[in-house]
């Protein structure tokens, strides 16, 4: 159904990871009845989508300046988490996105294939649409990384695109794990709400479902949104200007 069973990787805070789908698209919509998804998974089998992962990179972050090139154990965390990705079976294309020559070099020294975006990007996902735009070929499905997932599972980002694949009627697909009880008030860290059949209703930096008395229910299982959304190309269809 819509919520996954948890992913079989067994590192880090990630090795209890369920996959998010749904006809989502900023809000929650119906959800496919279970006999038309045996009918969905059937036909996927004959279907191999394009899909393309853009790791959307920038240096002048508010929060973390040039926080992509800041070394993990002698390897600048863009590479990190490019060389995590790149372990996906699912991806037939992997590129870096960014507006910044420096992130650009690094990125090219270890053979990423780049595209230079525009400063004036919002957000990962304007970023993501410029260089989807630039690219030359036409892709299915498009991964959105976050280029400071530096422990990112390969098994996940294979488990959210398959979750889309089987699913024709979803336009959107991401991953939640357990959220430690410890990072509830930490904005940094998104929340995300299901319904009960597992479809994502929204999002939020603050602690949500919310309560009363603002503390941790510990009886609740809050979830923690991973740094990965797979979405259908026709959500990015509007040309970037």
């Amino acid at each position: 159904m819509s919520l996954t069973s948890p992913s079989s990787s067994s590192s880090g805070s990630q090795a209890n990871s369920w996959i998010v789908q749904g006809l989502v698209a900023g809000a929650a919509m119906a959800a496919a009845a279970g006999a038309y998804a045996l009918i969905s998974l059937r036909r996927s089998a004959k279907f191999r989508s394009q899909v393309v992962g853009i790791i959307p990179a920038r240096f002048a972050s508010s929060r973390f300046q040039g926080k992509p090139l800041v070394p993990i154990l002698g390897k600048p965390m863009i590479q990190r988490t490019w060389e995590r990705a790149k372990l996906a079976t699912t991806l037939d294309q992997l590129v870096v996105a960014t507006d910044d020559e420096k992130i650009a070099e690094c990125c090219q020294g270890f053979g990423a294939d780049v595209i230079m975006t525009s400063e004036s990007c919002q957000n990962g996902t304007e970023r993501c649409n410029e260089a989807l735009q630039k690219l030359q070929k036409k892709f299915d499905i498009v991964v959105n990384i976050q280029g400071d997932e530096p422990l990112i599972e390969p098994e996940i980002i294979d488990g959210v695109v398959k979750s889309l694949q089987a699913s024709p009627d979803a336009v959107f697909s991401t991953a939640v794990t357990s959220l430690k009880p410890e990072d509830a008030a930490d904005p940094n860290r998104v929340k995300c709400v299901v319904d009960n059949r597992g479809y994502a209703i929204y999002f939020s930096r603050g602690l949500i479902p919310y309560n009363k008395s603002g503390r941790v229910n510990p009886h609740f299982s809050y979830l923690l949104h991973l740094g990965i959304q797979v979405l259908k190309y026709f959500m990015f269809r509007k040309p970037f200007t």
